[in-house]
């Protein structure tokens, strides 16, 4: 861990990509921001996989109306997805190296009972960082009561948590102003995941997968994965 506080914070995804968990290693605290509003195109019930036809969006139902906060919004489990969704996994990635594993482990924390979308998520983002041996600290904004919004909230999730430094993603840099962040001792960082080639199932590599994907063929070593990010700030 560094003598700063990083604090990474980010909307709780289904069984988010690799740079996503770059992200959570790269934090001291990572907040799943789970009080903000529920959107179709934030992928909080889906995801991608690699199958032998391209990518495939592994998706399941939720229970939501207009103006629900993510940590309002619940899964149709009345609806078997569940079942899909292993079935699905398990067609796809049967022949990968570390498939019987991880499937496993998979299937250990989706059957479980979960309140809300969020804590499914967490359940496993903060599994899969702790196999790959991560000791980041997970919070849900939720929990903290900042009612805010954008650069007001972040900077106050800083302040709870007594974070001086805020790791953000590129895509935030249209409305940040490096000025408000000075102005509370918070340094602004920006989040730069260079996607890393490796082994995988049929041709054509893809790096806008599920980490699920890396795991599969790699099994939990993020080695692979921090060599090549170091060899970018090395390049640049």
């Amino acid at each position: 861990m560094s003598c700063n506080k990083i604090i990474g914070i980010h909307q709780p995804n289904y069984l988010p990509w690799l740079g996503y968990f770059y992200k959570i290693y790269q934090s001291d605290i990572f907040v799943f921001l789970d009080d903000v509003q529920y959107s179709n195109q934030g992928m909080h019930n889906y995801t991608y996989l690699k199958t032998s036809n391209g990518s495939f969006r592994l998706k399941f139902p939720v229970n939501q109306k207009h103006g629900d906060r993510i940590d309002m919004v619940t899964s149709k489990d009345q609806i078997n997805w569940k079942k899909k969704h292993q079935d699905t996994i398990a067609m796809n990635y049967k022949k990968a190296p570390y498939f019987e594993q991880v499937y496993n482990d998979y299937t250990n924390i989706l059957l479980n009972d979960y309140k809300d979308i969020v804590a499914l998520n967490a359940a496993f983002i903060q599994f899969f960082s702790k196999k790959l041996g991560f000791k980041t600290q997970f919070v849900r904004s939720s929990e903290l009561g900042i009612e805010a919004s954008k650069t007001e909230k972040i900077l106050g999730i800083c302040a709870a948590l007594k974070g001086d430094v805020y790791y953000s993603g590129t895509g935030a840099k249209a409305y940040q102003n490096k000025e408000d962040f000075d102005a509370q001792g918070v340094e602004l960082r920006y989040s730069v995941f260079k996607p890393v080639e490796y082994p995988q199932l049929w041709k054509d590599f893809q790096s806008n997968v599920s980490a699920l994907d890396f795991f599969m063929n790699c099994g939990y070593d993020f080695s692979l994965i921090l060599k090549a990010q170091e060899e970018q700030k090395i390049d640049q």
